[in-house]
């Protein structure tokens, strides 16, 4: 499995020329002044030589492209710039205009994104959603093949050190969404904070459809974890980053691959999705085709991950459920949630979920016994999956106004105001 990374990118390499030549000749076909490019031959020809074309290129990072949101009823630019950075992650702000007169200063929150495949990119809606209300940062995760050998190994201990380095860079008076896979992490990081005293300590911990105790209401992935156990997924998806990129040598699990894994789970959806762009393409109907682009040029821009993250995560989350049976630790250090009691806690999870069952966020709330009732919230979304928690009409209507509304009342009452409770342990 070490070279299929290599196998695969010579592949690609082959192709190139058959992939130029059917963007030459869709394009050739799709001139005006061609007189061919109006009959339906031409039209079912182009067509395949686009769908030719996506299916084998490289789709690179996607932007998020927010210029500029309303706040407090106006309208005002946004512009992106990295507030914290290392070598696998930096984290990106978003600052919004000046308004005059200015506006009251809005609560800061940090959204840290999935680390699973995707790009931070993925939550474009959920940054959009939230901008109007908050001072909004996000997670930028680095693509694994793009850091070099040079920069040293990332796992899950390094996850979690990044989590407590950026909240202390940002807060003390921060708000932290994790959504989805982070939900983990960002849980543990606040534990091990929480039991140091740590002024950095984020206000409040917003965790959406994320993994916490997996033995709840277990998805076909869950199983799929717990059946094949970490040494399966060690020689099954683990290959090495071709020379061609910095980070050549390293042990990664390659974006392809977890590529494949998202589109087995809904292959007739893509299938069908795809025979209804080329009909798309060749009835004329642009506006249709222009929507699958949007969403598949995101879907299909990927990135690797490093060896040892995946598969710690592998083992910690799915298979040994360390968090939840109190048996995980960070450079030796025990991860107790009990240990929270300061940042408050709201629990956010979709009815038709999955990935993350009903029930495997809402344990944080119960592994937390130290936690203050009036500090904790939870947040059934009805007829919603996993995509729905964080995007998507329900999550703009219903569950971002939700958090919004939590985070202020958070901010009303800051963890700095509740009682230092004894130590556990």
């Amino acid at each position: 499995m070490l070279m299929a990374y290599a196998m695969f990118e010579g592949a690609r390499a082959m192709m190139a020329p058959a992939r130029l030549a059917a963007d030459i000749t869709r394009y050739s076909l799709n001139i005006p002044g061609n007189p061919m490019a109006y009959s339906p031959y031409a039209r079912s020809v182009a067509a395949g030589c686009e769908m030719f074309e996506r299916a084998t290129r490289r789709y690179g990072k996607p932007a998020f492209g927010l210029d500029a949101t309303v706040v407090d009823g106006r309208r005002v630019p946004v512009t992106e710039r990295v507030v914290w950075e290392r070598p696998f992650c930096r984290v990106i702000g978003f600052d919004r205009g000046f308004l005059q007169p200015p506006a009251a200063p809005q609560p800061k929150l940090l959204i840290v994104a999935p680390m699973s495949g995707h790009y931070a990119t993925l939550l474009r809606g959920t940054v959009e959603a939230m901008l109007p209300d908050h001072a909004v940062f996000i997670t930028d995760w680095t693509d694994a093949r793009m850091v070099p050998l040079l920069a040293g190994r990332f796992d899950l201990d390094t996850y979690i050190d990044y989590l407590q380095d950026m909240f202390r860079a940002l807060g003390p008076d921060l708000h932290v969404m994790a959504v989805c896979q982070p939900a983990v992490p960002v849980a543990a990081a606040v534990a091990l904070m929480e039991a140091r005293n740590d002024p950095a300590v984020p206000v409040s911990m917003t965790l959406m459809g994320g993994p916490v105790d997996t033995r709840r209401s277990p998805t076909a992935v869950n199983c799929l974890a717990q059946e094949r156990g970490q040494a399966w997924f060690e020689r099954n998806t683990i290959s090495l980053v071709p020379p061609v990129f910095p980070g050549a040598l390293r042990r990664v699990y390659p974006g392809f691959l977890q590529l494949y894994g998202f589109m087995a789970m809904n292959l007739d959806r893509h299938v069908t999705a795809h025979s209804d762009m080329f009909d798309h393409l060749v009835t004329g109907d642009g506006d249709s085709a222009e929507k699958h682009r949007d969403f598949y040029d995101e879907y299909l821009a990927v990135m690797d991950l490093t060896a040892e993250y995946y598969l710690q995560t592998v083992e910690t989350v799915f298979v040994d459920h360390a968090l939840p049976r109190g048996l995980m630790r960070h450079r030796g250090e025990p991860v107790d949630l009990a240990a929270i009691r300061r940042c408050a806690i709201l629990a956010v999870e979709g009815e038709n979920d999955d990935i993350s069952g009903v029930g495997q966020t809402k344990a944080a709330l119960d592994l937390t016994p130290n936690l203050p009732d009036a500090r904790k919230a939870y947040h059934l979304q009805e007829k919603v999956g996993h995509y729905g928690v964080f995007n998507g009409s329900r999550f703009r209507a219903v569950i971002a106004p939700r958090i919004a509304a939590f985070v202020r009342e958070m901010a009303a009452q800051p963890a700095a105001r509740i009682p230092h409770l004894r130590s556990v342990g």
